[in-house]
């Protein structure tokens, strides 16, 4: 039973410590909310400051994970290039190790410590989180987890006391010389892999090492294996996107696994410069020495390959081949899950690039289409329809996936802006799908009057020429706006194309009606006025996502 009690007093520890930082974590973004996003995307003209906007970013949010998340997200996106997104990763790598200070400082400080506060620190962050009229929730949320962090770090401490016994083991693993290096790297890279965090995993070894269980040396190759299982996030935020995108991931775990190497060894040199630049021997001051190793690493190997990061991302380039330019067939869009460290900026993002690439195949359409007006024959049936009718059934599978994502994108922390920007998504997506459908309705239409050789005298042809002209400039607006606020000069500029669409409408359906009271053929004019009648929704759809964009 104490075997029992202890095993679960120690998987309770370290739930609160990570948890904790899950939750300082989600707070503090979802405080930030697109500010972040614009952050990353403003401060990257240059690898140097893309190096301070990964260093800066990630040392508010505590978490490289979601900063490279949301780089993956931003290249996926074409908002950021490759060359760019390697600065901020060297950053990333740098800020990460701000954690295991505020651990060092604030946990096993000699003269304060933070466990002393963290209940009152608790219980300011949730009287926060129940004040709605502040609206600090997310602030709340994130003093909480600092509380929690802080609180979890005392249990574990007091959980691995060498004279409880609990994990005395591990002692074992010290004394093995060379071997006792390997086994440390892998553990520290399972471990940090395991649970998404290598400023958490540098926490518990913090503990260990603090409590007498591990010595320095072993500590060290933990903290240096950790670089390598903390890649696992951008190794799933590049999954299913575009090869930039998996460039950008690769040039994460590339960095890492040749820090480790690098410092797997020079490890005796690296250790006796830590030992010269932080007061005190190891065992008298194992903590300072701990973090004190986790940053100079990062930043030496960081600084070492900032001036290279054009070779870099060329070498990424190399290795990692296009994605094939062929049209597919089947569309897939999933939703990626990073174990706990989502990033709710980095999923959004993907959802925009997803959007920008429907509207682009909607653009496509309609261009097809037009063509047939132009050449009404039955080579717009060969050479068109077919596409047109795989390009539909692409925006259904579009829509049906991009909406299963969003509701799981719901699900994330999200501050009250990001959730209110979901269901605007939504219905812009819904609105691009039916205008597929408009379009290829429209398509047909021609290819029946192709088939029935119906015949529409060059007059009135002519005249849906313009009115066609129109709904390609509300088509072209929307275009060069998608997933951008519109202000309420440019949706006056959609809703005088939208307005000159309707008269259009008017007056074409009632010049058709005229003829058909003079005696025209019936079948020709009612398809002439369906015509007209398609063409007019897919107007009315464009200037929805106009207003819908308006809201964001």
């Amino acid at each position: 039973m104490n075997i029992l009690s202890s095993v679960l007093q120690l998987l309770g520890s370290l739930a609160f410590l990570l948890f904790g930082m899950k939750m300082m974590s989600d707070g503090i973004q979802k405080s930030a909310g697109s500010k972040l996003q614009s952050t990353l995307g403003f401060m990257t003209q240059n690898s140097s400051i893309g190096f301070l906007t990964g260093l800066v970013l990630t040392f508010i949010i505590q978490s490289s994970g979601a900063t490279t998340a949301m780089e993956v997200s931003f290249v996926n996106a074409g908002l950021m290039t490759l060359q760019q997104s390697v600065g901020v990763t060297l950053g990333a790598n740098v800020g990460t190790t701000i954690t295991a200070w505020l651990v060092v400082f604030l946990g096993f400080g000699s003269s304060f410590k933070m466990s002393t506060l963290a209940v009152p620190i608790f219980g300011l962050g949730y009287i926060l989180t129940i004040l709605k009229k502040i609206k600090k929730q997310s602030l709340g949320e994130a003093i909480m987890g600092f509380g929690m962090l802080f609180i979890g770090l005392d249990w574990l401490s007091e959980t691995i006391d060498p004279s409880k016994g609990t994990l005395n083991f591990i002692t074992n693993f010290t004394q093995y010389g060379v071997l006792s290096i390997v086994i440390g790297v892998i553990a520290g890279m399972a471990i940090s892999a395991l649970i998404h965090s290598s400023s958490a995993e540098s926490a518990i070894v913090i503990t260990m090492a603090y409590n007498g269980l591990i010595d320095w040396t072993f500590a060290a190759v933990l903290v240096i294996g950790a670089n390598i299982g903390s890649t696992i996030d951008a190794v799933l935020a590049g999954m299913n996107a575009s090869a930039q995108a998996k460039r950008t991931a690769a040039v994460h775990v590339t960095y890492n696994i040749a820090t480790v190497i690098l410092a797997c060894i020079f490890l005796k040199p690296l250790l006796n410069f830590i030992d010269l630049i932080i007061p005190g021997t190891p065992e008298e001051n194992i903590t300072y020495h701990i973090a004190a190793l986790h940053t100079v690493l990062k930043t030496i190997t960081a600084l070492a390959c900032l001036p290279f990061t054009k070779q870099i991302a060329h070498l990424m380039e190399l290795i990692i081949k296009d994605n094939p330019s062929s049209t597919p067939t089947e569309y897939k869009f999933e939703f990626s899950e990073t174990g706990g460290k989502e990033n709710a900026s980095a999923y959004i993002i993907r959802a925009e690039k997803e959007i920008k690439d429907m509207t682009v195949l909607v653009t496509e359409m309609f261009e097809r289409v037009q063509s047939g007006f132009t050449n009404r024959t039955d080579s717009f049936i060969t050479e068109h329809i077919d596409v047109l009718r795989k390009q539909e059934d692409y925006a259904d599978q579009m829509k049906e996936q991009l909406t299963k994502y969003l509701i799981q994108c719901s699900h994330l922390p999200l501050s009250i802006h990001q959730a209110d920007s979901l269901g605007i998504m939504q219905q812009i997506i819904d609105d691009l799908e039916e205008m597929t459908d408009d379009v290829f309705n429209v398509a047909l239409l021609l290819e029946k009057s192709i088939n029935k050789k119906m015949e529409f005298s060059q007059e009135d042809m002519d005249r849906l020429g313009p009115y066609m002209d129109l709904a390609r400039q509300i088509m072209n607006f929307v275009y060069e706006n998608i997933n951008t606020h519109l202000d309420k000069d440019k949706l006056l500029i959609a809703r005088e194309i939208e307005q000159q669409i309707d008269v259009f409408r008017k007056n074409l359906k009632k010049t058709a009606r005229k003829r058909l009271e003079a005696g025209a053929d019936v079948k020709s004019e009612l398809l002439y006025i369906d015509l007209v009648r398609q063409i007019e929704k897919f107007g009315d759809r464009a200037y929805s996502i106009a207003n819908a964009l308006s809201q964001l």
